[in-house]
């Protein structure tokens, strides 16, 4: 049996100041599996930005210049993890919720199956990519 032991005691994570957590059960559990990459930004960023509450106040605009999303990207991630119930929104105010008791999955699209449409998205996000690199 594999025997775990602390690696740098100096560098021993403690929690001070803020309060930022994630239940391991959002791993084990198949919640990290779930969300897109831009609900996983996201939620990263409403969890390290949430009081002992899960609130925070960042609007749209902030999270998207922090995160380096588009209105799009920031819209469709926020829409994700309220639709997988893992935030509330009012409009103005996030609160990162307790996890459900189990995750919601992405409903399977015609596009996942389809091999034009993933070499499609494929050409898409090199393109993509391409762009945010020229940027300044």
């Amino acid at each position: 049996m594999f025997t775990k032991r602390i690696l740098k005691q100096e560098r021993l994570r403690k929690i001070a100041g803020g309060f930022s957590f994630i239940p391991h059960r959002f791993l084990a559990d198949g919640f990290l599996t779930s969300l897109e990459q831009q609900e996983i930004l996201l939620y990263l960023f409403l969890v390290l930005a949430g009081d002992r509450y899960g609130l925070s106040y960042y609007r749209y605009d902030a999270i998207c210049t922090l995160l380096q999303l588009n209105l799009g990207e920031y819209i469709d991630a926020r829409d994700g993890l309220i639709d997988k119930d893992l935030i509330a929104f009012d409009g103005r105010i996030f609160q990162v919720l307790d996890l459900p008791s189990y995750p919601v999955k992405r409903a399977k699209s015609a596009d996942d199956e389809d091999p034009a449409a993933i070499a499609q998205i494929i050409r898409q996000s090199l393109e993509y990519a391409d762009q945010r690199r020229s940027l300044p």
